[in-house]
């Protein structure tokens, strides 16, 4: 009887412990999530009415205007269609809310998440911005910044 309240007795503490431990790790996740994430776009700090989103998989939504206009493009929106035009250099982005279908220089490709409003504000995942932009971008969940790298200009920060 007495190494069977043993036995129950280790197994409690055992399960006590696994149980504190994911109660730290699930904790330091949602600290590190509260915190505001910083933009920064070939190393300057890019400020917005309306906060990058950052899921538990990683992916970030920044504002769309906000990260062209850091790179320098031009944005038009077409009341009429819901058409939202990107332009920079000789890159033309057309894009909608809610539809993942987009097209860069007049052909047609698909996105991983469809673009989303938030208090009025366009969000693109972050892997469009890459692709739509031809920059480097990358999320840092730890430190809570969203990078974003134009090749030859941001490289060294």
């Amino acid at each position: 009887m007495m190494a069977r309240a043993r036995q129950l007795y280790a197994e409690l503490r055992w399960r006590s412990v696994a149980a504190i431990a994911a109660l730290a790790l699930i904790t330091s996740g949602a600290l590190i999530a509260a915190r505001p994430t910083v933009m920064l776009v070939n190393g300057e700090r890019v400020e917005s009415d309306v906060s990058p989103i950052t899921t538990v998989r990683a992916r970030a939504f920044v504002p769309l205007r906000s990260i062209a206009d850091a790179l320098g493009a031009e944005t038009a929106v077409d009341r009429k269609t819901g058409i939202i035009t990107v332009a920079l250099a000789d890159k033309t982005l057309r894009l909608r809310v809610g539809d993942t279908r987009a097209t860069m220089n007049g052909m047609g490709f698909t996105l991983k998440h469809a673009p989303f409003r938030v208090r009025g504000r366009v969000m693109i995942s972050l892997d469009a911005v890459s692709r739509a932009f031809n920059v480097r971008t990358r999320y840092d969940a730890r430190n809570a910044r969203i990078e974003v790298v134009t090749p030859g200009i941001g490289e060294s920060q």
